[in-house]
């Protein structure tokens, strides 16, 4: 019975870690593609559109919080070391089922 929880805590820990370095990942894809001026094409403007439907909303809940910095956004630093934050903090909780 404890090796079958213990498998599952196991496997709940690799899901997030692999969760959130997947979604730190795009966010930082999302934050490249807005530097740089790609020319238009289809597949270029479908996968823009998916990294902004994907890391804006999340993005959105810092920007509400820091002040107005004129052009440097630092939204995306503070989400992604909230992503640290909330990916440790999860393991840390997980390894207490251990």
């Amino acid at each position: 019975m404890f090796a079958v929880l213990a498998d599952a805590v196991t496997k709940a820990e690799t899901f997030v870690n692999v969760f959130i370095a997947l979604y730190g990942l795009v966010i930082l894809v999302y934050i490249i593609t807005s530097w740089l001026r790609l020319p238009y094409s289809l597949t270029l403007n479908r996968i823009q559109r998916f990294l902004y439907d994907v890391c804006e909303p999340y993005l959105r809940l810092f920007r509400r919080v820091l002040p107005a910095t004129g052009g440097i956004d630092l939204s995306p630093m503070l989400g992604l070391i909230a992503l640290g934050v909330i990916d440790r903090l999860l393991i840390w909780i997980l390894e207490h089922f251990h």
